[in-house]
């Protein structure tokens, strides 16, 4: 797949790229990639997801640190789009600082993520995230995260 110059992508790309499968793959498509710059991303909430069960029965609320991981894996495609054999990399979350969450995220509603990169020194890569909902920003955050070799490779 060329990352340098196609910006849209869809679940099966996406899924190509970043390990994770269901039921913990949090992006569906990806709108528009900026190599190395910036992506934004989508995550459709559905009242299907296994969470929801038990977060809150009666008042299902997408749990926080779900918004976070989509955030990070939106952030993971961003980074390994860039590398060099990308395939044969991984992305582990390392850090959220000055996490915001300014409104809860309901079944139905479909999450716009951006994310930028703001800093990559080796392997370690920091990045800006927000998230909204109906252009209403949702939540907010800074991840770092650190580019490792996949094992099994």
């Amino acid at each position: 797949m060329d990352y340098k110059t196609k910006t849209e992508f869809n679940i099966q790309d996406i899924i190509e790229l970043i390990p994770h499968r269901y039921p913990f793959i949090l992006i569906d498509r990806v709108e528009d990639l900026v190599p190395g710059e910036s992506l934004t991303a989508i995550k459709n909430v559905t009242i299907n997801e296994p969470f929801f069960q038990g977060h809150f029965p009666g008042q299902p609320v997408m749990p926080g640190v779900l918004i976070l991981e989509s955030m990070a894996q939106a952030g993971a495609f961003l980074a390994l789009a860039t590398v060099d054999d990308p395939m044969s990399k991984n992305m582990f979350f390392s850090g959220v600082d000055s996490a915001r969450f300014k409104k809860p995220i309901s079944p139905g509603d479909t999450i716009k993520l951006h994310m930028s990169m703001v800093k990559r020194k080796l392997n370690l890569c920091r990045f800006e995230g927000q998230a909204f909902v109906d252009d209403v920003m949702v939540t907010k955050a800074i991840i770092t995260a650190n580019i490792v070799d996949r094992a099994g490779i």
